[in-house]
């Protein structure tokens, strides 16, 4: 596994529960007031909509906190978000591409380079590291969606692309351009996803030591605390045996 997903987990295992939710639901809202006000607020009519809406409830995030961000949106009140993405790299030449809504691109820009910088990486050019990976859709199910024979023909049938199933879960990975075809075709089969969402996947991983990824996981965790920062991708890969010690 690619190093953000492991070390999301052991940063939730590790405590901050709150404050991270309270982060989470603060980028979720932003998300659906985004995607209301760049289409419509009926999330049948706007896919990008009931995307944002789906991964809030898969979060847990309340029902007056979805609706209050589509009425902020539908109301006109709402702040001017750009959508910005910076990339660079961290420590050891990792590759980190950042994704953030932003109200003010200089503040934004300022506080993902000063992140870096601290983190002893650098902040590169757009494009400088996106050719590393590939931008396409991920659909996760929970392991109790069916076994791993079961996600694998729905996926084919649904017209995915590739499959990872472990005691974790499933992650079915679609082209980009086909998230909404794709998600909507499991849901009939499986259920409602646990999330759908367009991810940058590395097309190769660089495996770190555990000093390289103490650094590498405080990176992530500065550039996630960022307000504006939505989400954040890499290239790095942990081994089994420098993930216990990060997780003990």
């Amino acid at each position: 596994m690619a190093g953000h997903s492991q070390f999301k987990n052991i940063m939730h295992r590790k405590g901050r529960q709150d404050a991270v939710r309270s982060k989470m639901f603060s980028k979720l809202a932003r998300e659906i007031t985004v995607a209301a006000k760049m289409g419509t607020p009926d999330p049948d009519m706007n896919p990008r909509l009931r995307l944002a809406i789906q991964n809030a409830k898969a979060q847990s995030m309340p029902k007056d906190n979805i609706e209050r961000a589509v009425k902020k949106a539908a109301g006109g009140d709402a702040e001017n978000y750009d959508e910005v993405r910076y990339e660079g790299y961290g420590p050891g030449g990792v590759a980190v591409i950042v994704e953030a809504l932003s109200d003010n691109r200089n503040r934004t820009a300022s506080n993902v380079r000063s992140i870096f910088t601290k983190a002893g990486g650098a902040l590169g050019e757009t494009g400088s590291v996106a050719f590393s990976f590939d931008h396409v859709g991920e659909i996760v199910y929970k392991s109790e969606a069916g076994d791993a024979d079961a996600i694998m023909e729905a996926a084919i049938e649904a017209g995915a692309e590739d499959v990872v199933s472990d005691e974790d879960g499933h992650t079915i990975y679609c082209a980009f351009e086909d998230i909404n075809e794709v998600s909507s075709a499991l849901q009939e089969t499986l259920g409602e996803a646990d999330s759908v969402k367009a991810i940058w996947k590395p097309q190769n991983t660089i495996p770190v030591d555990e000093e390289r990824a103490t650094s590498l996981m405080r990176l992530i965790e500065n550039l996630e605390d960022d307000d504006d920062v939505q989400n954040v991708y890499s290239n790095f890969e942990v081994d089994d045996e420098v993930m216990a010690k990060l997780s003990a």
